[in-house]
């Protein structure tokens, strides 16, 4: 037994590498699976809140909050980029920006619908399969996150949907 400090990786072995390069291991791993890289996840995000903008019903709710578009996509590139490659770029909190905001599951849903089409023009299927999933467990997180921020407890299922349920006394 040596006092010497080690690492264990996620299968438990022993490597002798730091957090830095298991992270960089890890990013290298799921880029040369999915094809995923830096220029995609540009592309992605740049292509996405293009669509974003455009669109009627989530647009104004973003231009609303936003007046630096440049920073806010720098900004989506680096959680992109720690989202769908493990990179540790982004080092913000999202869920506390977004709690306030006057949206339910329409606007996620159409956040997700967008987000699906940008993924369909401008990715592989691997790589839109690799991104769509964590979309979705970012929607659903959110949800769930501002349902609570506004007094309501989902249950597993339920969607966040204040106006529909809402009934004239």
């Amino acid at each position: 037994m040596t006092d010497q400090p080690h690492s264990i990786d996620d299968n438990g072995d022993n490597d002798g590498l730091s957090h830095q390069e298991r992270r960089e291991r890890a990013t290298r791993k799921i880029m040369d699976e999915t094809g995923i890289d830096q220029q995609m996840i540009h592309d992605v995000v740049h292509g996405f809140y293009t669509k974003v903008r455009a669109d009627p019903f989530l647009g104004p709710i973003f231009d609303a909050r936003i007046s630096d578009w440049d920073g806010h996509l720098q900004n989506m590139c680096q959680f992109w980029s720690s989202v769908a490659l493990a990179s540790g770029a982004y080092y913000g909190r999202p869920m506390q920006k977004h709690m306030p905001l006057p949206i339910d599951r329409h606007h996620f849903d159409q956040w997700l619908a967008l987000f699906a089409e940008t993924l369909a023009e401008l990715c592989p299927p691997v790589a839109a399969r690799h991104f769509m999933e964590r979309a979705l467990r970012i929607a659903q997180s959110f949800e769930v996150g501002i349902a609570a921020h506004n007094g309501v407890i989902l249950s597993k299922g339920e969607r966040y949907d204040p106006v529909s349920n809402w009934q004239p006394k």
